[in-house]
């Protein structure tokens, strides 16, 4: 066995996952199987911006939702400083991509919600880094020069989520049927990802069954593409630790090596 953490592609889901105790519960349960991080670097749909943007240091949290619950909106998730693993990040970009230091943004509900579930005691440093890019070749880059955090304790975590078409959900329940075009994406990806297939992942948008009601927008799928660049081999098929779907979106996740 290796020492090198794994790195992760995750669901995030809504603020309601964190009352959801099937999904919370497989979450916590993966968590609990690995080795404790010494830091964590998440990618999250939520944070567009390039060039590679990092969160202000113990900053408060982002809550960026509406029309939830008032209790959501009162969470904290105060976690100790991660500034070295900021100057580190910094320090692994070449100097024609150069990473900035938001001085005010927090996390954002695409990191501190499943965080929240899979490490309650907020024990660990978190760093967000933004999405600065949706071309898969460039997010795979991005992935293989973060890889050496990984023999550093450090946990890569793309967060997002297989399918996102809410515009085209008619029901809101957890346990809501999954349409067509997200159970014919998810089986799509779930085959591309068992046989380790890269170029089909890339190729999502004229390849994929489902598409565009899948991906209207692009951003909850392409942060599968900083985990699979961080794997150690990106062409070896990785573990798929959870599926199913929650409001009808895939919940499928990943583990690589």
């Amino acid at each position: 066995m290796s020492d090198r953490m794994p790195a992760l592609y995750i669901g995030h889901g809504a603020p309601p996952l964190l009352d959801d105790p099937v999904w919370s519960g497989q979450l916590a349960a993966w968590a609990s199987e690995l080795p404790r991080p010494t830091a964590i670097l998440i990618v999250s749909a939520h944070w567009e911006s390039a060039p590679v943007m990092l969160s202000a240091d113990q900053a408060p949290l982002v809550y960026d939702f509406g029309g939830f619950d008032a209790k959501y909106y009162q969470m904290t998730y105060e976690t100790p400083s991660a500034t070295a693993l900021a100057q580190r990040v910094a320090a692994m970009m070449p100097a024609t991509e150069p990473v900035h230091q938001h001085a005010s943004r927090g996390l954002d509900h695409g990191a501190w919600v499943p965080l929240r579930i899979m490490y309650p005691d907020a024990g660990i440093p978190v760093l967000q880094l933004s999405l600065p890019t949706h071309d898969p070749a460039r997010l795979l880059a991005l992935g293989a020069r973060l890889r050496p955090l990984r023999d550093e304790g450090v946990l890569i975590i793309g967060s997002g989520f297989l399918t996102h078409g809410l515009p085209f959900l008619k029901e809101f329940r957890i346990d809501a049927a999954a349409p067509g075009w997200s159970t014919d994406f998810d089986a799509w990806a779930g085959e591309a990802l068992a046989r380790g297939d890269i170029d089909a992942l890339a190729a999502y948008q004229s390849q994929a069954p489902g598409m565009p009601y899948a991906h209207p927008t692009v951003e909850h799928y392409t942060p599968l593409f900083v985990t699979l660049g961080a794997a150690t081999e990106p062409e070896e098929p990785g573990l798929q630790v959870i599926d199913g779907f929650w409001m009808g979106l895939s919940k499928r996740s990943l583990q690589v090596a």
